[in-house]
């Protein structure tokens, strides 16, 4: 199953998502795909064309150009998603959005998508092992499904 993880360029979560025999839908995958693209003239700072029309398709038009940049490059992932997992309160090193409008805009976007999610608070310390058992039951009722 397509696992999207939240934030979505964290090597972490990633690697958790694998372990548990899934596809992680991440970030890095799409900027991969970015920078090979001929049509990017300074990768991964410039986007396409495509990526302002799939980000209108979710915002307004008058809505800030970062916002529009950062939806339209990750709307192939929301697209993509059967699953997702959202850290909520992770620091800047477990993976950062870069702007805080867009965090909060992306993950309204996931769960008005309406697919299996798991929603999991980064509280550090002796409670990594609570999260990390947490993700990993989640990504096995996944499996659990897949077989249905």
């Amino acid at each position: 199953m397509k696992v999207l993880v939240y934030p979505p360029n964290s090597m972490i979560l990633s690697d958790l998502v694998e372990r548990g025999g899934h596809e992680a839908v991440v970030l890095m995958k799409e900027i991969g795909e970015h920078v090979r693209d001929a049509e990017i003239d300074a990768p991964p700072i410039n986007i396409t064309e495509d990526d302002l029309k799939r980000a209108l398709r979710y915002v307004s038009v008058e809505e800030p150009a970062g916002l529009k940049g950062r939806i339209g490059l990750l709307a192939p992932l929301l697209e993509k998603a059967e699953a997702s997992i959202i850290l909520s309160d992770a620091p800047p090193t477990f993976g950062c959005m870069g702007c805080a409008v867009a965090d909060e805009f992306f993950k309204f976007l996931i769960r008005k998508r309406e697919i299996p999610t798991l929603e999991v608070k980064y509280e550090g310390g002796e409670k990594m092992d609570e999260m990390v058992s947490a993700i990993m039951k989640f990504l096995a009722r996944l499996s659990g499904e897949e077989k249905k």
